[in-house]
């Protein structure tokens, strides 16, 4: 007997309004009736559904939706392929704005003397006075946070392009030791963690070893954070804090 438009409506979470609209233009027309004329849902239908429900969630137009799924040369494997490729281009995108986020935050990049454009430059589209308010709650009274202000104020669009370039490249080291399996207390972690330390020293304020294991924790505490390091490789936070707290008791 298949499945009544309630049915599917749950299993789908979408209303039974949007299931008689799929009806009524043909991109989801059930593929039988009760006996007292009700609509009736197969597993084919339910699984066109799911294509349905997954390209809406991109943001494809309905119309778009029926082209794609009554394309006469498109097999399922051709979907799933479609599929793929759309996710992964999603997830880079994500990827980019979650390392903007970060390389932001982990600056404190605030009260920075940019035009919009070089903002977006720079930034990508992630603004980070967006943040201000948050960071000056957090560490306004520390003098760490009065030396980051001092410096930010005097840096340009260069200096930023700079900063963000040479804490890339520690993430960039460090992400490839723990590819290569690397311990994190090992010589080398230990010294990426030191040179991570001196870019936040250099370019931001005086970062001691308390300081910077306090940063490890919240890379892996703060979501924010984590979703950073993850963005760059699986595992980057964890990595990148156990390397801290090592390379310090390293230095006590």
């Amino acid at each position: 007997m298949g499945y009544s438009v309630g049915q599917v409506a749950g299993f789908a979470g979408i209303t039974v309004r949007t299931l008689h609209h799929y009806d009524e233009t043909g991109l989801l027309v059930p593929g039988g009736r009760s006996h007292a004329g009700h609509r009736r849902y197969d597993d084919a239908d339910l699984d066109r559904l799911q294509q349905i429900l997954f390209y809406r969630e991109l943001g494809f137009p309905l119309d778009d939706i029926a082209a794609l799924l009554d394309d006469p040369d498109a097999d399922p494997q051709e979907h799933l392929r479609r599929q793929h490729d759309l996710l992964t281009t999603r997830i880079a995108r994500f990827q980019e704005m979650a390392a903007a986020v970060g390389n932001a935050m982990e600056a404190k990049k605030t009260g920075v003397d940019l035009s919009p454009e070089e903002k977006f430059e720079v930034f990508g589209d992630f603004d980070p006075d967006d943040h201000a308010e948050e960071v000056e709650q957090r560490w306004g009274d520390t003098e760490a946070y009065r030396e980051s202000q001092r410096k930010a104020a005097s840096y340009g669009k260069d200096d930023w392009r700079r900063i963000t370039e040479e804490f890339d490249a520690v993430h960039r080291r460090m992400g490839e030791l723990l590819v290569r399996g690397v311990p994190a207390d090992s010589g080398e972690a230990m010294d990426g963690a030191e040179e991570h330390r001196e870019t936040i020293a250099r370019n931001h304020y005086a970062c001691s070893y308390e300081i910077h294991t306090c940063l490890g924790e919240m890379y892996v505490a703060d979501e924010r954070f984590t979703a950073t390091y993850e963005a760059i490789r699986p595992g980057l936070a964890v990595y990148m804090r156990d390397a801290m707290l090592a390379n310090a008791a390293r230095n006590g």
